[in-house]
């Protein structure tokens, strides 16, 4: 895979709902980056995995494949069952092969009309992105992603207890820092960014900052 060269990239690891997304598409936006949700991509093969647990790796690697952007805006994507399914298979070294062949693309070849690319996930900054630009850990109190996560089923209507999201949320944290294969992490060069008393506004005048610093440095790269 041939890189563009002179590109913005950043990568972002965290727990869920600590921001992280909303951060990477506010990154997007204002750097004209192409962003991808990582943990989509695992929670659309996992939905595949519930609807049929047979399919082939074979099947998999078609589906990765096809993928566009908008087809992780499905809101299937969003259920628990599907994101308890997702940590699973995202444990299963074909399927991250898989996985990360797409996300590599989207990270280093990012079409033309993009300056660079924004990658959040699990595994980012210490497996995918390991030479990105810009690398965040960016986490919040457990009580504080699991209200914010209430609050957003609550807002898509879906009936479900605030304890039963913390519960949720636990296993998940579990599962994603005790996976084998590239658990979830800070790495050394990563920038902890803690959200819990940050708004998101606020979050991302902080993040800006530190990337309009070294844009500053490095003048000759790409940005629209």
């Amino acid at each position: 895979m041939k890189r563009r060269e002179n590109i913005i990239t950043v990568a972002i690891d965290s727990p869920a709902a600590a921001g992280a997304g909303t951060q990477a598409k506010y990154i997007a936006e204002e750097y004209n980056l192409l962003y991808l949700d990582t943990g989509k991509i695992y929670r659309f093969i996992g939905l595949q995995k519930l609807r049929n647990k047979k399919i082939s790796y074979r099947y998999i690697k078609l589906k990765v494949d096809k993928i566009k952007l908008k087809d992780l805006d499905n809101k299937l994507l969003l259920s628990d069952d599907v994101a308890t399914s997702a940590s699973k298979i995202a444990k299963n070294k074909i399927i991250r092969k898989i996985v990360k062949n797409f996300q590599l693309k989207c990270a280093y070849c990012p079409p033309t009309k993009f300056s660079g690319s924004v990658l959040d996930g699990r595994d980012i900054t210490s497996n995918i992105m390991k030479d990105a630009m810009f690398k965040f850990y960016i986490t919040a109190d457990i009580k504080i992603r699991a209200k914010r996560r209430f609050l957003e089923y609550k807002k898509l209507k879906k009936i479900v207890s605030y304890n039963e999201v913390l519960k949720s949320l636990k296993n998940r944290d579990y599962l994603d820092k005790n996976r084998k294969l590239n658990p979830l992490k800070k790495t050394k060069d990563s920038i902890l960014i803690n959200t819990s008393k940050l708004s998101k506004k606020s979050c991302f005048k902080k993040i800006k900052s530190i990337i309009d610093e070294k844009l500053k440095v490095n003048g000759n790269l790409q940005r629209s």
